[in-house]
């Protein structure tokens, strides 16, 4: 494990190494105010911008805290070795070419295994990074321009890309940036890493991560653990849904994306919100820097225009927010201001009868923000500053600013175009604690993501990941009746059945069981494809008739009692992960599961909570539920059955290779659920 990375982000001494790239990083220090000493290593030059130039490593006055190594591959590593030994601080290695290039350059992926073997346990961010920006400090190892502006408190955004890092610098949305941090191939030092290094510091306020591939899920469990301590919320902008994105992340970072619906399922887990797009991201953080998390997702929207109104309202259908209707206390106030010609609802469009009347839209808009919302919202598009008058918007952003001093409420004025807000206005709103929203759109998904934190830190903290790698041995398939004996033990219920060698054995242990029976030919994975399967049959000769006919591709034979006409069919499986290891399957099961793609992912252990929310969000709960009268599912039963599996899964969790049940057969409601059919591939050493 590498040392701390407090001196790397935050040094007192910086040394740089290299031409142009180096000679940048020592302007936009001086440019900044950075206070530190600045030491430039160069074999000739005497100086770089009046710092008096050293030849070596070794030449250095002392051990430097940050170290910016902005030359070619090999003699990076060098560099990084020389470093190491002084006990640096940490280093910033710019060159690219290797790991990321490994399918360009047979030498890539040795190179990055030597530049971590050079570091030791000396911190090292890339390479192929362009390093990171410290506005709390001034200090800069970034050897490019940038847009940010030196701040006292403020916001940390990571990301693997220096491209992106070089636009979200550029941002004219009044977000406060504190740090920007970027960590290319992640070769030793992850995002994670640097987040869980920034969000202990004092005048961080929340943390915004750009994720192509996850670097450490125990790095990424200890940051959801310390913004929780921290009271500092973590939002995450993953990509990767596309295989075309996935393509790209290898070929840009060599980082594993992973499967995105699990990536969904683990942040979830953690209470990190996530978002689709980098304005999200950062309308987002503008919100949980002045705010932190919603305590509730229910919202209210003021407009001047039924238009906008509307607007909100349609955009809010695919939110996870509410716009709860208007309490009895502020009806009376809301109808004095506005006169009787104004409908009260929310959202509300309260026309243009007190535009440009300060006061009485102050009084409107405190009535509003005294209905015990989340978050309240009002709408209001600026006319352009070059050609027209923004008196009057000014007036309504002043009387938002009042209500919102005056009622303690959170508020934030959105626009339904994001060019629609004065960069100056926007900074002038954060400094008064108001929201500026660059967009409808981006104001919702903010909301949505900072309740989500609010009702994820209402709750438990999760349990630990499962952290289990596959285990070694051949993967196997075992025998169904194996599979179901192995899974009735952590409490599964099965049909009654029984195993049996030749055809002309099938009638007797039929009877046995009583009809009607389901004959499946043993050692056939896939078996209604093979025709290893018949249902219902109702007499020992159809059962014997069945077996003969199945005889060529069974090697013996399950006969199971038929289970009896469920209410709906479900599925539990597992896939194995390459990032989050055996992860479990929910959805809707028997002929509807491609149908449907009704799934949910539920991570490991899981609690009874994840089991019961899973369920819940499956569209199939609606049959469950008794749909149009009929007869509601054992739902109980469900939760048993998907416990079982879970605990199964947990104790096994080294060997299983596939499990699919399809289906589970959800009986009325007090009659229980069977798992009829069982696949579980197994590693058998």
């Amino acid at each position: 494990m590498f040392r701390s990375l407090d001196r790397l982000t935050r040094p007192k001494t910086i040394a740089v190494f290299g031409g142009k790239e180096a000679t940048r990083v020592v302007e936009q220090c001086r440019k900044m105010g950075y206070e530190g000493e600045i030491w430039p290593v160069h074999p000739t030059r005497d100086d770089v911008h009046g710092y008096r130039c050293f030849r070596s490593v070794a030449d250095l006055p002392g051990s430097p805290d940050a170290s910016f190594v902005g030359v070619n591959r090999q003699l990076t590593i060098k560099i990084v070795r020389a470093l190491a030994e002084r006990d640096a601080g940490g280093a910033v290695c710019y060159a690219s070419g290797f790991r990321e290039a490994v399918s360009e350059l047979a030498d890539g992926d040795a190179l990055q295994s030597a530049v971590v073997d050079a570091a030791g346990d000396m911190p090292i961010l890339g390479p192929n990074c362009y390093g990171f920006i410290n506005m709390l400090d001034g200090a800069l190892m970034w050897p490019d321009q940038h847009g940010m502006l030196r701040t006292n408190t403020g916001v940390a955004v990571l990301t693997q890309s220096s491209n992106i890092a070089c636009n979200i610098s550029m941002q004219q949305r009044g977000l406060p940036l504190a740090y920007l941090m970027t960590a290319g191939n992640q070769a030793q030092t992850g995002l994670a890493d640097l987040a869980c290094t920034v969000i202990q510091d004092m005048r961080v306020t929340a943390v915004g991560l750009h994720v192509e591939g996850f670097d450490s899920l125990a790095s990424l469990e200890r940051l959801a653990a310390l913004a929780r301590q921290y009271r500092k919320p973590v939002v995450m902008l993953k990509v990767g849904k596309s295989e075309a994105a996935q393509r790209a992340t290898v070929s840009h970072t060599a980082s594993l994306a992973g499967n995105d619906a699990v990536s969904s399922a683990i942040l979830a887990r953690l209470g990190i919100a996530r978002v689709d797009t980098l304005p999200e991201l950062l309308e987002t953080l503008k919100l949980l820097h002045l705010y932190g998390p919603l305590v509730s997702n229910e919202i209210s929207s003021t407009s001047c225009s039924g238009g906008e109104a509307s607007l909100m309202a349609d955009a809010g259908v695919k939110r996870k927010i509410s716009y709860r209707e208007l309490r009895d206390e502020q009806l009376k106030p809301l109808r004095e201001t506005l006169g009787p010609m104004v409908t009260l609802s929310n959202p509300l469009d309260y026309h243009t009868f007190v535009w440009g009347n300060g006061e009485k839209q102050t009084a409107a808009f405190s009535a509003m923000m005294q209905g015990g919302y989340g978050l309240n919202l009002v709408v209001l598009d600026f006319p352009r500053l070059d050609r027209c008058d923004a008196s009057d918007w000014m007036t309504t952003v002043d009387a938002v600013v009042a209500a919102r001093q005056a009622t303690g409420a959170n508020a934030g004025i959105v626009t339904s175009m994001a060019e629609n807000l004065p960069e100056t206005v926007a900074i002038s709103l954060m400094q008064q604690g108001v929201v500026p929203f660059y967009g409808i759109e981006e104001a919702l998904a903010a909301t949505e993501a900072a309740a989500f934190v609010g009702a994820a830190w209402a709750g438990p903290e999760p349990d630990p990941l499962l952290a289990v790698d596959a285990g070694a041995g051949e993967a196997v398939t075992l025998n169904e009746e194996e599979a179901k004996r192995e899974l009735s033990a952590f409490g599964l219920s099965v049909p009654e059945g029984l195993v049996v060698m030749e055809p002309n054995e099938t009638g007797p242990a039929a009877e046995r069981l009583g009809f009607p029976v389901a004959l499946k030919g043993r050692g056939v994975a896939h078996k209604t494809e093979a025709g290893a399967v018949s249902l219902n049959l109702k007499s020992a000769d159809e059962v014997v008739a069945a077996a003969e006919l199945m005889a060529g591709v069974a090697h013996g034979y399950l006969i199971e009692k038929m289970a009896p006409e469920p209410v709906a069919e479900i599925i539990i499986g597992a896939m194995r992960d390459p990032i989050a290891g055996l992860v479990m399957t929910i959805g809707a099961g028997g002929i509807l599961v491609e149908l449907l793609e009704d799934a949910a992912l539920i991570t490991l252990p899981a609690s009874a909570e994840d089991i019961s929310a899973a369920i819940a969000g499956l569209k199939v709960k609606t049959l469950l539920d008794g749909y149009r009268g009929r007869p509601k599912g054992d739902v109980a039963a469900l939760e048993v059955a998907v416990a079982s599996v879970a605990a199964y899964l947990v104790a096994n969790a080294a060997d299983i290779e596939e499990l699919d049940i399809n289906p589970v057969m959800v009986l009325p409601e007090g009659e229980g659920a069977l798992a009829v059919d069982v696949l579980v591939r197994r590693r058998i050493a």
